[in-house]
């Protein structure tokens, strides 16, 4: 593929090196930036022989096979809507939007256009996340009740991520995108968000958005999202999963702790990994930073998907979906309520009931629990099934 890159910042950085260092046969071939001497220093990075301060230039390129959005928020439609006029397709960075009905209307452009969408959450593409997620698919932990994401680190790194305006919002539009797809993953994608409990604050920036924030997201089969999420937190960037199900967890840790440790007096300036506030002492580093955060099969996913003719893992709609239930936990935060996720495109299961199967012991009880004293001997819990009466037997 040959790619048009809108950006020449941090994650478009992170995006081309991604591009050129691992799957290697596609291209950045042409830059964009709203700064011509910020394009041109990227395309002598990247040995780019194109590169322009015009949008539409480099969407209409004639080499581009396809154009990749790394652009802050506030300028995502824009572009999704210039490469749908140009029936170019289209790779947007999250979040799709800063609010559903935006993220919609970008929605409804690609599809009117028939043209290539792809919605691009590298964390739900990191080897943890990918081998975990086959596990829970293929029922090694029974079914998921509850699935949790933390994203905290010391605030992002360009000026627009502090606008309100510009961004949509403050750590919730920025981190909780990712925690919010993370945990529908687990649940099941076709399983529809209903409501949302968040508090958010403001505890440390001089911002009008949030810097922290924590929220319970309700699914239609009874399974709990969570996400906690922070611009205030110190000592590097911590992303965490965990999941629980009927019959058994997964525990992941993500950055912050990648079983690669080193210590330094630091005499000299070095980059340690993303987020990471200090380069001396007992440091964290990252092996390969892109791999571990997703982007290479990320990009591979999109780009096979486009050769085969397919869906890749995360689309558009995922990105609606994810700023619906965003939309949600912003309303939220401020009436102190739960608030409904709404949707007016629904493409999932329609059952909206929780299925609560109890385990026979016998003809008289329900099992609650079993487990295995220190003696040797096995105790169960148990619940008459016409009194409720709970009880305990004991087998020596």
């Amino acid at each position: 593929m040959k790619i048009a890159m809108l950006g020449s910042g941090f994650i478009a950085r992170f995006y081309a090196t991604s591009l050129h260092d691992q799957r290697r046969k596609d291209q950045v071939v042409s830059v964009y930036s709203r700064n011509k001497e910020n394009a041109g220093r990227f395309a002598k990075d990247y040995g780019l022989d194109h590169f322009t301060d015009d949008m539409l230039e480099a969407i209409e390129h004639p080499e581009v096979d396809v154009v990749l959005i790394s652009l802050p928020n506030h300028l995502h439609k824009a572009a999704v809507e210039a490469c749908a006029k140009a029936k170019k397709g289209v790779l947007c960075t999250k979040p799709l939007g800063r609010t559903a009905k935006e993220a919609k209307e970008m929605l409804d452009m690609v599809e009117e256009a028939q043209i290539f969408a792809g919605y691009l959450e590298d964390l739900c593409y990191t080897p943890k996340f990918l081998k975990s997620l086959e596990s829970v698919k293929n029922g090694a932990i029974g079914k998921v009740l509850w699935a949790k994401s933390r994203e905290t680190h010391p605030g992002p790194h360009s000026d627009w991520f502090w606008d309100k305006e510009k961004s949509g919002g403050g750590a919730i539009i920025d981190l909780a995108c990712h925690c919010v797809e993370i945990s529908r993953n687990y649940i099941g994608k076709e399983v529809r968000p209903l409501e949302v409990m968040c508090w958010a604050d403001t505890q440390v920036h001089p911002i009008d958005a949030e810097d922290h924030a924590i929220a319970l997201v309700k699914y239609a089969n009874g399974a709990i999202g969570q996400f906690e999420v922070s611009w205030a937190f110190r000592g590097g960037m911590d992303l965490r999963d965990e999941v629980m199900g009927t019959e058994g967890t997964i525990w992941i840790n993500n950055f912050l702790r990648t079983g690669f440790e080193m210590f330094t007096t630091g005499d000299r300036d070095n980059y340690v990994a993303e987020k990471a506030e200090v380069d001396k002492g007992w440091l964290f580093p990252v092996g390969d930073e892109a791999h571990d955060l997703g982007y290479p099969n990320m990009f591979t996913d999109m780009f096979e998907a486009m050769e085969t003719n397919r869906q890749p893992r995360e689309t558009f709609y995922d990105g609606y979906v994810v700023n619906a239930v965003l939309d949600a936990a912003f309303k939220s935060a401020e009436t102190k309520m739960w608030e409904p996720v709404i949707l007016e495109d629904w493409r999932g299961a329609d059952v909206e009931e929780v299925s609560k199967t109890a385990v026979s012991f016998d003809e008289n009880y329900n099992l609650i629990k079993e487990e295995v004293l220190p003696n040797g001997d096995i105790k169960y819990i148990l619940k008459h099934k016409t009194t409720g009466d709970i009880v305990q037997k004991i087998k020596s």
